[in-house]
C-alpha cells in the first residue's frame, strides 16, 4: 500500500461519518455554533469583569450558567426522550439566539447590569438543561450506530477547535467593536444550526421508538444504574467531571501564583491545552474500536498527566505536558460519551446522556468552587495532584469489573433493550 493510499485511510477513518449527509450539515453548523458560543463565553467574562472589577463575579457567572444544569439536568433528559430531538433542537437553539440577542441589546443600549447578564446566564442554563442531551441523543438518528463513536469523538473535536478560535476572535472583536457585536455574531452562529436541522433529509435519520407512556427520570437512572457498564462509566464521569475539568481554574492561578504571570501566561497555557485536546479528540475518532477497557485506561492516563504536570518543576516543562493532559481529557470524554450512548436502548438515550451532561457540566458549580480552594490553600501544583489522583485511583477501583465480560467490543454489541421496572 502507497503512502498516499495510507494517508487516506486514515484520513477516511477520522472523518468517516462526515459521508452522511445530515450529519455533515450538523458538523459544519456546529463548528459556527461552538465558536460564536466561546466567543460570547470571553466577552460575557470581559464585561463582568468591567462592570464590577470583580473575579468572584466572573466566577459566579459561569455558576448561574451551570447551576441549572445541576439542578433539573435529569429533567432535560425525559424531555430529549418525549419528543422529536430534531425538533428540539430546533427550539433550544432558537432559544439561545434570542437569548443572545437580549444581552447584545442591553450591552448596545448601555443600560447592562450585572444582574442581566446573571439572569440571562441562568436562562441560558435552563436552555442547556434540554440543549445538551438532545445535541448527544440526536447523533445515532444522524449517522447510525457503527459511525457513532466516530460522529461524537468528531463533535469534541469541533467544540475544542473552537475553544481556541472563539476567544481569540471575540478579543479582536472587543477591541475594535466592542463587546457588544460578540453577543450579536454569537446570536448569528445559532442560525447555522437551525437552518441544517431545518434542510435536513428526514428520510436519512434513523428512526427512534419511543414509549407511550411518559418518560420518567427515575426510570432513566434506575436503567443506567443497572447497566453495568454504564454504571462505571458513570463513576468516573463523575470523579473526572467534578474534579478534572475546572482548566480555566487551574491554569489562570498556575500562571498567576506559581509562574508569577498574568492573563498572556494563562491564554497561552489554555491555547496549548486546546491544541492538546484537538489531538484526543482526532484520535479518538481514527479508532476503530471502544470496549470498557478504553474507557477506564484513559481516565488511569489523564490522572497520571495530572499528577505529572503537577510535579514537573518549570513553567515550560508544565506548559509542554498540558498538551498530553488536554488530549487525554477529551480523549476520555469522546470515549465515555460514546460508550454510554452505545450501551444503552434509544428509548432512554437522552436521559442517559443526561445524567452525562450533570457530570460533565453541572457538577462545575460544586467542584469549580472546591478545586479552588484547593489551589489557593495550597497551591495550583497541589490541585492538579488531588484531581490527578482521585482519577487514578476510580480508574483503578472501576478496572476489575471492566475486565469482565472480556471487554465486549460496544461499537458492535447490541444495546440492551428497556427494563421492566415493575415491581
Amino acid at each position: 500500500m502507497s503512502m498516499r493510499d495510507r494517508i487516506g485511510g486514515v484520513v477516511r477513518g477520522v472523518f468517516g461519518s462526515l459521508d452522511a449527509y445530515n450529519y455533515r450539515l450538523f458538523f459544519f453548523s456546529e463548528l459556527v455554533s461552538h465558536t460564536g458560543s466561546w466567543m460570547q463565553t470571553m466577552a460575557e467574562a470581559w464585561l463582568v469583569l468591567t462592570l464590577t472589577h470583580s473575579g468572584a463575579a466572573v466566577g459566579a457567572t459561569f455558576a448561574f450558567r451551570f447551576l441549572p444544569v445541576l439542578l433539573f439536568g435529569l429533567w432535560g433528559g425525559a424531555i430529549v426522550d418525549r419528543y422529536d430531538r430534531r425538533k428540539v433542537l430546533l427550539v433550544t437553539q432558537s432559544l439561545a439566539a434570542v437569548l443572545a440577542v437580549g444581552l447584545w441589546l442591553v450591552v448596545l443600549a448601555g443600560v447592562v447590569h450585572v444582574w442581566m447578564v446573571y439572569g440571562l446566564a441562568i436562562c441560558l442554563g435552563l436552555v442547556t438543561v434540554v440543549d445538551e442531551p438532545a445535541h448527544n441523543a440526536f447523533v445515532e438518528e444522524m449517522v447510525g450506530r457503527d459511525h457513532l463513536r466516530n460522529a461524537v469523538a468528531l463533535k469534541s473535536a469541533v467544540s475544542n477547535s473552537a475553544r481556541i478560535t472563539g476567544p481569540a476572535i471575540a478579543g479582536l472583536l472587543i477591541g475594535s467593536a466592542g463587546a457588544a457585536w460578540v453577543f450579536f455574531v454569537n446570536a448569528v452562529s445559532f442560525v447555522a444550526v437551525v437552518i441544517a436541522l431545518a434542510v435536513m433529509r428526514r428520510s436519512e435519520l434513523r428512526p427512534v421508538s419511543r414509549s407511550r407512556e411518559r418518560p420518567r427520570v427515575r426510570e432513566g437512572i434506575a436503567y443506567a444504574w443497572r447497566i453495568t457498564e454504564i454504571r462505571s462509566t458513570i463513576l468516573l464521569v463523575a470523579v473526572v467531571g467534578t474534579l478534572v475539568y475546572n482548566f480555566p481554574t487551574f491554569l489562570t492561578l498556575l500562571a498567576r501564583d506559581t509562574f508569577h504571570g498574568g492573563a498572556g501566561l494563562a491564554g497561552l497555557l489554555m491555547a496549548v491545552l486546546g491544541i492538546g485536546t484537538i489531538i484526543g479528540a482526532l484520535t479518538a475518532a481514527h479508532r476503530s474500536r471502544l470496549t470498557s477497557r478504553t474507557v477506564v485506561t484513559s481516565a488511569a492516563a489523564l490522572g497520571l498527566s495530572l499528577v505529572v504536570a503537577a510535579a514537573l518543576p518549570t513553567e515550560r516543562l508544565v506548559t509542554v505536558a498540558l498538551v498530553p493532559v488536554g488530549a487525554l481529557a477529551v480523549f476520555f470524554g469522546a470515549t465515555s460519551n460514546a460508550h454510554m450512548q452505545l450501551w444503552s436502548a434509544p428509548a432512554f438515550r437522552g436521559r442517559v446522556m443526561a445524567i452525562y451532561t450533570l457530570l460533565t457540566l453541572g457538577t462545575t458549580v460544586v467542584g469549580g468552587p472546591f478545586m479552588g480552594w484547593v489551589c489557593q490553600h495550597w497551591s495550583p501544583r497541589a490541585g492538579l495532584g488531588v484531581a490527578g489522583v482521585a482519577t487514578v485511583v476510580a480508574a483503578i477501583s472501576r478496572a476489575v469489573p471492566a475486565r469482565r465480560p472480556s471487554d465486549v467490543d460496544v461499537t458492535r454489541a447490541a444495546a440492551p433493550a428497556a427494563i421492566d421496572f415493575a415491581g
